[in-house]
């Protein structure tokens, strides 16, 4: 009987999870954020190119794998699909075509446009499929929510930064306006969820700083859809991304001391969006204090992702990955 155990937990492609994809928007999120500090501060478009080309590398291999994992092991992703957390995650997938095209527009604007559109017809469909998942005949209990499920909502505001530049105005308006509307709802839910309801299991503590997530974003992309002014509602928007930034520091010893899990790397893109919309606040403000803060975000973004990297690559050798959860 343990060796059937045994053998039931040890890593096998069918257990290859979605929320993989986690870790593109996360080193997607880091080229973005270098290179708009390179542009910044002068300085040459290196490390951002590796960042991104490590971000590319990553979701061609995520993708490849997953595929194998479909074709294998339908009855797998159909399991996922189905899990009231693992659901939120699929937009992941959308979400990495997005960025990976914000981080290529401006070296290869016809690449870009080309996997905007993807990814945006990917994040129309996914957006469609997981909130009619969500509200059709699957009982799902207070219990289910986390900040996961602002991922759906967060890519749909990511749209717009790239989308806009690109010369998709009108559909980027779209995915905003239906991404701002869910970020609001779900906020209200995932509030509720985290003040009269158990806490958060240990594994899904490190989503918290996904909370960061939809501000930062919406600040950008109403940069983007406002012509690049900074009005209220960019300050609004940043102001939110700075609160619950405040909130997640109080957060971070517990979470510190919990053991890593893939769900770790829901702290590297809220961190980068922050840094995105805290460098791009310090130059439309012409605010030293807002360029020393990004860059200690961009810092902080650079430590986390590194050792995410690291931890990450210590459970792949140890065979933690793709283990039955």
């Amino acid at each position: 009987m343990t060796d059937i155990n045994a053998a039931a937990n040890e890593p096998r492609l069918e257990h290859f999870p979605v929320t993989f994809f986690a870790t593109v928007m996360g080193l997607s999120g880091l080229a973005l954020a270098l290179h708009l500090a390179e542009s910044r501060f002068d300085y040459p478009h290196v490390a951002s190119q590796v960042a991104l080309v490590l971000a590319i590398a990553d979701f061609g291999a995520a993708v490849l794998l997953y595929l194998i994992k479909a074709l294998r092991f339908p009855s797998a992703i159909g399991g996922e699909w189905c899990h009231p957390v693992k659901l939120a995650f699929f937009p992941a997938i959308s979400i990495s075509l997005l960025l990976i095209a914000a981080a290529l527009r401006p070296d290869v604007p016809e690449t870009a446009r080309v996997i905007w559109m993807l990814g945006a017809a990917a994040q129309a469909t996914l957006t469609l499929a997981v909130i009619s998942g969500w509200i059709g005949k699957r009982p799902f209990q207070p219990m289910h929510i986390s900040p996961a499920w602002f991922i759906p909502a967060v890519g749909n505001v990511v749209a717009p930064v790239a989308g806009v530049p690109l010369g998709f105005v009108e559909i980027s308006w779209l995915f905003f306006s239906v991404g701002v509307l869910f970020w609001l709802v779900l906020l209200t839910l995932v509030m509720n969820r985290l003040i009269f309801h158990d806490p958060l299991p240990a594994r899904l503590h490190p989503t918290l700083v996904i909370l960061i997530a939809p501000p930062a974003v919406g600040a950008l992309a109403w940069l983007q859809l406002n012509g690049g002014q900074l009005d209220a509602m960019v300050r609004v928007f940043y102001n939110c991304a700075l609160f619950f930034a405040a909130i997640v520091v109080l957060q971070a010893p517990a979470i510190a001391r919990l053991p890593f899990a893939l769900s770790w790397w829901a702290l590297s893109f809220p961190v980068a969006a922050l840094t995105l919309a805290t460098l791009k606040f310090g130059e439309l403000a012409q605010s030293t204090f807002h360029d020393g803060l990004g860059l200690f975000f961009l810092v902080l973004l650079l430590v986390i992702v590194a050792g995410l990297i690291v931890r990450t690559s210590l459970a792949a050798i140890n065979g933690e990955i793709c283990r039955p959860e």
